[in-house]
């Protein structure tokens, strides 16, 4: 009974059911492709063990079984040919159908393979700064550090975010920074709250210890 010839109606019902790889209702099928499956169409390919359809609801939804993916298989393999596809229209299906099977000859893949739904997408990361980039780097050491926006940041906090990177380099691209429109370098006015660490850590701009850092938006 598989063996059994199909229309082109039917085998193109099987293609679309053969892309979605899943259950679909005939609003999708119709939506997507213009095709529904109902009536002696839908009992045919249930009878030939090639549709399995189910109700949901008021709906049915429909799914390629085994036997209906060996059965494109076989349909794919023999170039799709169907006497109601001539001329042109038949040229390039069959041109498809052939590269399909070649591809899928080549890489060992099954048809199943071929139409798996795609995985969604892996969000990448956005790429941080690179290593060099130590202006960079303060910046993005500031926006962790930053409690709120234009937040004043200790200059030792900012250099234990770039313990690897040599002071001198800090020191230098803090100096350049602090020649930028939107970053400003100050000393800390109440010296009674400054640590040891805080001294140890500030720059030397002109002739003044800047303790603190302040960034805004760009």
């Amino acid at each position: 009974m598989s063996d059994e010839k199909l229309s082109l109606p039917e085998l193109a019902v099987l293609v679309a059911l053969m892309r979605e790889a899943s259950e679909v209702s005939n609003a999708g099928l119709e939506e997507k492709y213009g095709l529904r499956l109902d009536g002696k169409r839908r009992v045919k390919l249930n009878d030939m063990k090639l549709v399995e359809t189910r109700k949901e609801g008021r709906v049915f939804v429909h799914m390629l079984t085994d036997d209906g993916w060996s059965r494109m298989r076989r349909e794919i393999g023999a170039g799709l040919r169907n006497p109601q596809i001539t001329k042109s229209p038949k040229v390039l299906v069959e041109g498809l159908a052939a590269g399909l099977v070649a591809i899928m000859e080549r890489t060992g893949h099954t048809l199943a393979d071929v139409f798996a739904p795609s995985p969604d997408p892996v969000q990448e990361p956005s790429p941080g700064p690179e290593p060099g980039d130590i202006e960079g780097r303060i910046r993005a050491a500031y926006r962790d550090l930053a409690n709120e926006p234009g937040a004043w940041v200790g200059i030792a906090e900012i250099r234990s975010y770039l313990g690897d990177v040599p002071r001198d380099e800090v020191d230098e691209a803090l100096r350049a920074m602090n020649r930028l429109p939107d970053v400003s370098l100050v000393p800390e006015s109440n010296n009674k709250v400054l640590t040891h660490e805080d001294r140890d850590a500030a720059v030397t701009i002109g002739d003044q210890d800047k303790h603190l850092i302040w960034i805004g938006a760009r």
